[in-house]
């Protein structure tokens, strides 16, 4: 491959909000985004006109599935009052988000504009699950995945078993990444999921006394995961409380020309490296335990930005499923291959660990809205970089560098982001 070229001039990143993420019945896409726009508009510590927004990038995977409505991009632009900014609607699957940041990037990095909205959002609760399913297996190879009954739950089982069967990983890896990412989620008032896995264990067990059941005689977390009952095989290994929730939810962030940033901010965080790359589909790669995609934008950020994997202090990565963050630590160079689970065995990438990862709950807690999740990625990044991330926020008081992580689908599209605190 070519050398990684060098952003054109700085861009940095001076606001950032989302919306309520969870199950909206009585909203739509575009209220979502309103609520996200008017959360990144807040952020702003120096206050700005949204008309000296030049252009829009709106990440969405399937509005059209979900909601019946294709085009989205100029209907919410109007919705925020934008109207007659260039609006660009970007598919890349559960990566549309990542992208979106990435074009707005680009478009600054290339001169062309000064200031760019870049946003993502997904309406997803208006269908039943089993549609959900199917509306998200488009992302796969329908012709060779999709139509061996594959969803997206039994690929991502394979790449565990897989990671089982070359490392020695256990089902106990993965309950301890759902049990770190609930207790991160249970502290962020956006995220779908505002519960540990402990609070809601002790939940069912209250639910069966005041019911007169037999009450459950849960020691730990772990063993309410191992309960069947509680928490049952979706695919397996993969169980209830390794998989994302279907998630409604907006997100949006205000990007400049970084020598415009301080008359928004006094604490502009700055996008120094960017890196995207594409992959196979599953059923077609030699090794399924990586994603080499992954490996290859994290370079491509790394040596952009000019920096090292050991240099990163904490990030948000693609965690659609347990074992999925698992594979992301060791794709990024966090973690050598196969070392991911001992990491969080350890503590390691706990919130107070040495390498905090998805300290927002991550995809599995906050929730996949999965248009939008590649934008609230940063969204956290830019709230722990300025220590504003309340009863989250990382304890370590010299956070200068983050990462964002973006996959789509089992990792066709992956795209990473690296940020920094001057």
């Amino acid at each position: 491959m070519a050398k990684t070229g060098k952003l054109g001039r700085g861009v940095a990143l001076v606001g950032a909000g989302v919306s309520k993420f969870g199950s909206f019945k009585d909203k739509t896409s575009r209220d979502l985004y309103v609520e996200a726009f008017l959360d990144m508009k807040a952020s702003v510590d120096k206050g700005f006109d949204p008309r000296d927004i030049q252009t829009i990038y709106v990440g969405c995977f399937s509005g059209d599935l979900f909601e019946s409505q294709g085009h989205l991009a100029p209907i919410v632009t109007d919705w925020v009052g934008l109207v007659p900014r260039p609006a660009t609607r970007v598919e890349d699957a559960c990566a549309s988000g990542g992208v979106a940041l990435r074009q707005g990037v680009l478009a600054i990095a290339s001169g062309l504009y000064d200031v760019a909205l870049v946003s993502g959002v997904e309406k997803m609760t208006n269908l039943p699950t089993e549609r959900v399913t199917d509306t998200l297996a488009a992302a796969s190879d329908v012709l060779y995945e999709a139509s061996a009954g594959f969803t997206f739950p039994g690929l991502y089982a394979a790449i565990a078993t897989a990671h089982m069967a070359k490392y020695g990983t256990k089902v106990e890896h993965f309950m301890q990444v759902g049990i770190k990412n609930h207790n991160n989620g249970a502290l962020n008032p956006k995220g779908q999921f505002n519960r540990s896995i402990k609070d809601i264990m002790l939940a069912r067990q209250k639910k069966c006394q005041d019911q007169g059941q037999p009450v459950p005689d849960y020691k730990s977390e772990m063993d309410f995961l191992k309960d069947a009952a509680a928490n049952p095989v979706v695919a397996w290994p993969m169980r209830l409380f390794d998989c994302s929730p279907i998630t409604d939810g907006a997100a949006c962030a205000l990007l400049v020309a970084e020598d415009i940033a301080r008359s928004f901010t006094d604490r502009p965080l700055y996008i120094i490296g960017s890196g995207q790359a594409s992959d196979y589909a599953l059923h077609g790669r030699p090794d399924i335990t990586c994603i080499k995609a992954s490996q290859i934008a994290s370079k491509e950020a790394y040596q952009m930005a000019g920096v090292t994997p050991k240099d990163i202090q904490l990030a948000e990565v693609h965690d659609c499923f347990t074992i999925a963050e698992i594979v992301a630590t060791e794709d990024l160079g966090f973690f050598a291959p196969g070392v991911g689970p001992k990491a969080v065995a350890e503590g390691v990438t706990a919130r107070d660990g040495a390498k905090p990862i998805n300290t927002s709950g991550g995809l599995k807690s906050k929730g996949h809205p999965v248009g939008a999740s590649g934008v609230a990625q940063a969204v956290e990044i830019f709230k722990q970089l300025r220590g504003e991330a309340g009863p989250r926020q990382v304890p370590n008081k010299n956070l200068r560098l983050g990462l964002t992580h973006n996959v789509g689908a089992t990792g066709g599209t992956s795209v990473i982001h690296v940020y920094e605190r001057r």
